[in-house]
Protein backbone atom coordinates (compact mmCIF):
# COMPACT_ATOMS: atom_id res chain seq x y z
CA UNK A 1 0.00 0.00 0.00
CA UNK A 2 1.50 3.14 -1.21
CA UNK A 3 0.75 6.15 0.84
CA UNK A 4 -0.98 9.30 -0.95
CA UNK A 5 -0.06 11.92 2.18
CA UNK A 6 1.95 13.11 3.61
CA UNK A 7 4.73 11.90 1.34
CA UNK A 8 5.55 9.19 -0.98
CA UNK A 9 5.92 5.64 0.30
CA UNK A 10 9.77 4.69 -0.49
CA UNK A 11 10.03 1.64 1.14
CA UNK A 12 7.85 -0.59 2.36
CA UNK A 13 8.78 -4.31 4.27
CA UNK A 14 6.99 -7.03 6.40
CA UNK A 15 8.52 -7.28 9.91
CA UNK A 16 7.19 -9.10 12.85
CA UNK A 17 6.61 -12.61 12.77
CA UNK A 18 6.53 -13.20 9.33
CA UNK A 19 9.51 -11.73 8.49
CA UNK A 20 11.10 -13.65 11.32
CA UNK A 21 9.87 -16.78 10.43
CA UNK A 22 7.88 -17.23 13.11
CA UNK A 23 4.46 -16.79 12.02
CA UNK A 24 1.44 -19.13 13.51
CA UNK A 25 -2.06 -19.62 11.92
CA UNK A 26 -3.67 -15.77 12.51
CA UNK A 27 -0.46 -13.88 12.44
CA UNK A 28 -0.76 -10.49 11.71
CA UNK A 29 1.20 -8.63 8.63
CA UNK A 30 2.97 -6.02 10.57
CA UNK A 31 4.11 -3.78 7.79
CA UNK A 32 6.63 -1.05 8.91
CA UNK A 33 8.00 2.13 6.08
CA UNK A 34 9.91 4.96 4.77
CA UNK A 35 8.47 7.96 3.26
CA UNK A 36 9.60 10.77 1.76
CA UNK A 37 7.77 14.20 2.50
CA UNK A 38 8.27 16.85 0.07
CA UNK A 39 10.94 19.66 1.16
CA UNK A 40 8.95 22.83 0.85
CA UNK A 41 6.47 21.28 3.52
CA UNK A 42 9.20 21.72 5.75
CA UNK A 43 9.41 25.44 5.55
CA UNK A 44 5.64 25.82 6.76
CA UNK A 45 5.51 26.93 10.62
CA UNK A 46 3.19 23.61 10.78
CA UNK A 47 5.62 21.09 9.94
CA UNK A 48 4.83 17.64 8.48
CA UNK A 49 4.22 14.68 10.71
CA UNK A 50 7.43 12.41 11.16
CA UNK A 51 5.63 9.15 11.40
CA UNK A 52 1.83 8.03 10.24
CA UNK A 53 -0.43 5.50 11.00
CA UNK A 54 -2.20 2.91 8.62
CA UNK A 55 -3.49 2.89 6.26
CA UNK A 56 -3.69 -1.11 6.63
CA UNK A 57 -3.82 -2.75 9.74
CA UNK A 58 -0.46 -2.87 11.92
CA UNK A 59 1.20 -0.63 9.68
CA UNK A 60 3.47 2.12 10.71
CA UNK A 61 5.67 4.37 8.71
CA UNK A 62 8.38 7.13 9.33
CA UNK A 63 9.47 10.31 7.38
CA UNK A 64 12.96 9.51 5.90
CA UNK A 65 14.78 11.89 8.18
CA UNK A 66 13.26 10.47 11.46
CA UNK A 67 13.92 6.61 9.76
CA UNK A 68 17.26 7.75 9.43
CA UNK A 69 18.26 9.50 12.79
CA UNK A 70 16.46 6.20 15.09
CA UNK A 71 18.30 4.13 12.49
CA UNK A 72 21.82 5.98 13.96
CA UNK A 73 20.99 5.37 17.01
CA UNK A 74 20.30 1.82 16.47
CA UNK A 75 16.76 1.10 17.21
CA UNK A 76 16.41 -2.14 17.14
CA UNK A 77 13.09 -2.32 15.50
CA UNK A 78 14.49 0.56 12.40
CA UNK A 79 17.51 -1.69 11.85
CA UNK A 80 15.12 -4.83 11.52
CA UNK A 81 13.18 -3.10 8.71
CA UNK A 82 16.59 -2.59 6.93
CA UNK A 83 17.17 -6.53 6.89
CA UNK A 84 13.72 -7.44 6.18
CA UNK A 85 13.87 -10.52 3.62
CA UNK A 86 9.50 -9.37 2.77
CA UNK A 87 10.31 -6.41 0.84
CA UNK A 88 6.95 -5.30 -0.97
CA UNK A 89 7.60 -1.99 -2.33
CA UNK A 90 10.93 -0.09 -2.64
CA UNK A 91 11.17 3.02 -5.36
CA UNK A 92 14.96 4.49 -6.43
CA UNK A 93 15.33 6.25 -2.79
CA UNK A 94 14.33 2.69 -0.78
CA UNK A 95 17.19 1.31 -3.01
CA UNK A 96 19.32 3.63 -2.39
CA UNK A 97 18.54 3.48 1.46
CA UNK A 98 18.95 -0.45 1.95
CA UNK A 99 22.04 -0.01 -0.16
CA UNK A 100 23.85 1.89 2.86
CA UNK A 101 22.36 0.11 5.25
CA UNK A 102 25.51 -1.14 6.97
CA UNK A 103 26.47 2.72 7.28
CA UNK A 104 24.06 2.60 10.44
CA UNK A 105 25.74 -0.31 11.71
CA UNK A 106 28.43 -0.04 15.13
CA UNK A 107 29.11 -1.67 18.28
CA UNK A 108 26.56 0.47 20.27
CA UNK A 109 23.47 -2.04 17.79
CA UNK A 110 24.59 -4.76 19.70
CA UNK A 111 24.27 -2.98 23.05
CA UNK A 112 20.71 -1.71 22.14
CA UNK A 113 19.42 -4.96 20.97
CA UNK A 114 20.79 -6.58 24.48
CA UNK A 115 19.37 -3.95 26.40
CA UNK A 116 15.55 -3.84 25.07
CA UNK A 117 16.04 -7.80 25.62
CA UNK A 118 16.93 -7.41 29.13
CA UNK A 119 14.33 -5.09 29.85
CA UNK A 120 11.18 -7.09 28.64
CA UNK A 121 13.54 -9.80 31.06
CA UNK A 122 12.36 -7.46 33.79
CA UNK A 123 9.21 -7.10 33.20
CA UNK A 124 8.55 -10.97 32.77
CA UNK A 125 10.77 -11.42 36.66
CA UNK A 126 10.38 -7.99 37.95
CA UNK A 127 11.79 -8.90 41.32
CA UNK A 128 13.71 -12.92 40.19
CA UNK A 129 11.28 -14.67 42.40
CA UNK A 130 10.13 -17.02 39.76
CA UNK A 131 10.74 -20.63 41.40
CA UNK A 132 12.30 -23.29 39.14
CA UNK A 133 9.94 -25.71 37.24
CA UNK A 134 7.12 -23.04 37.26
CA UNK A 135 5.66 -22.97 33.70
CA UNK A 136 5.62 -19.68 31.71
CA UNK A 137 1.98 -19.23 32.72
CA UNK A 138 -0.40 -16.90 30.27
CA UNK A 139 0.50 -16.72 26.45
CA UNK A 140 1.91 -12.92 26.48
CA UNK A 141 4.03 -13.99 29.00
CA UNK A 142 5.40 -16.66 26.74
CA UNK A 143 5.48 -14.39 23.35
CA UNK A 144 7.64 -12.17 25.31
CA UNK A 145 10.19 -14.79 26.27
CA UNK A 146 10.49 -15.84 22.87
CA UNK A 147 11.01 -12.09 21.65
CA UNK A 148 13.80 -11.88 24.62
CA UNK A 149 16.00 -14.66 23.04
CA UNK A 150 14.83 -13.74 19.88
CA UNK A 151 16.81 -9.74 20.34
CA UNK A 152 19.72 -11.65 22.03
CA UNK A 153 20.09 -14.19 19.09
CA UNK A 154 20.34 -10.53 17.14
CA UNK A 155 22.70 -9.11 19.32
CA UNK A 156 25.02 -12.33 18.77
CA UNK A 157 24.71 -12.50 15.14
CA UNK A 158 25.73 -8.26 14.87
CA UNK A 159 28.33 -9.37 17.47
CA UNK A 160 29.75 -12.42 15.11
CA UNK A 161 28.79 -11.40 11.60
CA UNK A 162 28.08 -7.35 11.35
CA UNK A 163 24.55 -7.84 10.52
CA UNK A 164 21.17 -7.86 12.62
CA UNK A 165 19.53 -11.58 12.72
CA UNK A 166 15.47 -11.41 11.52
CA UNK A 167 15.22 -14.86 9.70
CA UNK A 168 15.72 -17.19 12.82
CA UNK A 169 16.40 -19.91 10.66
CA UNK A 170 17.35 -22.95 12.44
CA UNK A 171 16.32 -21.16 15.78
CA UNK A 172 12.72 -21.09 14.50
CA UNK A 173 11.24 -24.62 16.57
CA UNK A 174 13.27 -23.68 20.00
CA UNK A 175 11.75 -20.20 19.58
CA UNK A 176 8.25 -21.54 19.21
CA UNK A 177 8.45 -23.92 21.86
CA UNK A 178 9.56 -21.04 24.38
CA UNK A 179 6.02 -19.04 22.30
CA UNK A 180 3.77 -22.08 23.00
CA UNK A 181 4.70 -22.68 27.04
CA UNK A 182 6.18 -26.14 25.80
CA UNK A 183 9.82 -24.74 27.77
CA UNK A 184 9.74 -23.95 31.29
CA UNK A 185 10.80 -21.07 32.87
CA UNK A 186 14.43 -22.37 33.94
CA UNK A 187 14.91 -23.09 30.47
CA UNK A 188 14.39 -20.04 29.09
CA UNK A 189 16.47 -18.24 31.79
CA UNK A 190 19.46 -20.73 31.08
CA UNK A 191 19.39 -20.13 27.23
CA UNK A 192 19.22 -16.45 27.93
CA UNK A 193 21.90 -16.62 30.23
CA UNK A 194 23.96 -18.46 27.72
CA UNK A 195 23.52 -16.18 25.32
CA UNK A 196 24.07 -12.95 27.61
CA UNK A 197 27.55 -14.83 28.24
CA UNK A 198 28.33 -15.23 24.69
CA UNK A 199 27.63 -11.79 23.95
CA UNK A 200 29.83 -10.48 26.43
CA UNK A 201 32.90 -12.54 25.63
CA UNK A 202 32.24 -12.16 21.66
CA UNK A 203 32.41 -8.09 22.68
CA UNK A 204 35.03 -8.27 25.23
CA UNK A 205 36.80 -10.30 21.92
CA UNK A 206 36.13 -7.45 19.55
CA UNK A 207 33.16 -7.23 16.92
CA UNK A 208 32.46 -7.15 13.38
CA UNK A 209 31.15 -3.97 13.66
CA UNK A 210 32.59 -0.36 13.63
CA UNK A 211 32.72 1.83 16.49
CA UNK A 212 30.65 4.22 14.79
CA UNK A 213 28.06 4.99 12.07
CA UNK A 214 28.90 6.43 9.32
CA UNK A 215 26.87 9.34 10.04
CA UNK A 216 28.10 11.65 6.65
CA UNK A 217 27.33 9.10 4.32
CA UNK A 218 23.45 8.80 5.89
CA UNK A 219 23.57 12.43 6.33
CA UNK A 220 24.36 12.83 2.17
CA UNK A 221 21.68 10.04 1.74
CA UNK A 222 18.95 12.81 3.22
CA UNK A 223 20.19 15.67 1.65
CA UNK A 224 19.79 14.19 -1.90
CA UNK A 225 16.67 13.00 -0.93
CA UNK A 226 15.36 16.41 0.12
CA UNK A 227 16.89 17.93 -3.39
CA UNK A 228 15.34 15.55 -5.04
CA UNK A 229 12.34 16.29 -3.37
CA UNK A 230 12.31 19.98 -4.54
Amino acid sequence: MVLQLPGQTVLSVVTGSRAYGLETEGSDTDRRGVFVTPAPLFWRLDKPPTHVEGPMPEQFSWEVERFCVLALSANPTVLECLWSPIVEHSTRIGDDLLAIRTAFLSRRAVETFASAADDQFRRLDPDGSRRPGSPMGEARRAKMAMHVIRLLLGALNLAVNGEPLVRVGAHRDRLLAVRHGRADWPEVRSWRDELVAEIAARTAAGTALPDRPDRELVEEFVVAVRRSSL
